[in-house]
């Protein structure tokens, strides 16, 4: 009990916190992707963002480590860096584009795109033809510009490997390849300007003990998943990460409303 006073955590938000973790880790297992977007819908009922955001990245770069035995194979590096290219372009677009941009109704905007193009994909959508350099470097562009702007800048990634119709080992293993290099570099730089310190290092602690059992459930659901099932669980969780999103920022915007 010390040692949750020392986190400033009830055994109750403790309890509750390792269970989003566990849970997140499953998804990223079969997904290879959406741990973050999962533990920031639950985090945020019981932590600041402040104190989210360092936890978070310590645990993507831990878990990413974890998960690296079961997609190295898969794993399109060329792919990995022409995303790359583009994110380190379109990240300080995003930056400075949220000077300017509401960040409520820029968010809102994302999930709205999200959820009708996962809808479209749901009906069949799919087109080979932009897997090419030129949209890879693009949609890295894009998805730097989101990070920017919001969190959910490895959405537009997982919907264009879903329209060219990849195949879902390889969006699994690249997926996780990208976020554990981004996340690296966001680690890095959050480090040396203040925002992880030894709070966040010790309360990850407890929580990194759950993040391989959750990644060896979510690989064995992935194995026994078929192409179809896993396109279609995929785009489920999208289209519920971004309803949970929209949900979130009209709480936050009528929650600014209050204070005036």
């Amino acid at each position: 009990m010390d040692f949750l006073i020392f986190l400033n955590f009830s055994l109750i938000n403790f309890l509750i916190i390792v269970f989003i973790v566990f849970f997140a880790s499953i998804i990223r297992g079969f997904n290879g992707f959406g741990f973050s977007a999962t533990c920031i819908s639950g985090f945020s009922f019981i932590l600041p963002a402040i104190e989210i955001v360092p936890i978070i990245l310590i645990l993507e770069v831990i878990i990413s480590i974890f998960m690296f035995p079961y997609v190295w194979k898969a794993i399109d590096w060329k792919f990995v860096v022409q995303i790359l290219i583009g994110i380190i372009i379109g990240s300080p677009i995003g930056l400075y584009l949220l000077k300017y941009l509401s960040p409520h109704i820029t968010h809102l905007t994302i999930c709205l795109t999200i959820i009708l193009f996962s809808i479209l994909l749901m009906k069949g959508l799919s087109n080979r033809k932009i897997n090419n350099n030129y949209s890879k470097n693009l949609v890295g562009i894009i998805s730097g510009s989101l990070n920017g702007l919001s969190t959910l800048g490895g959405l537009p990634v997982a919907l264009f490997l879903l329209v060219t119709s990849i195949e879902p080992a390889v969006i699994r293993g690249s997926l996780a390849a990208l976020f554990f290099i981004t996340d690296i570099y966001a680690f890095t730089l959050s480090y040396f300007i203040g925002i992880v310190d030894l709070i966040a290092i010790y309360r990850t602690i407890p929580l990194i003990l759950v993040l391989p059992f959750g990644v060896y459930i979510g690989n064995k659901f992935f194995i026994k998943s078929k192409k179809d099932s896993y396109r279609r669980t995929v785009l489920y969780f999208l289209i519920i990460i971004s309803v949970v999103g929209i949900f979130r920022e009209i709480m936050l915007f009528c929650f600014e409303q209050s204070q005036f």
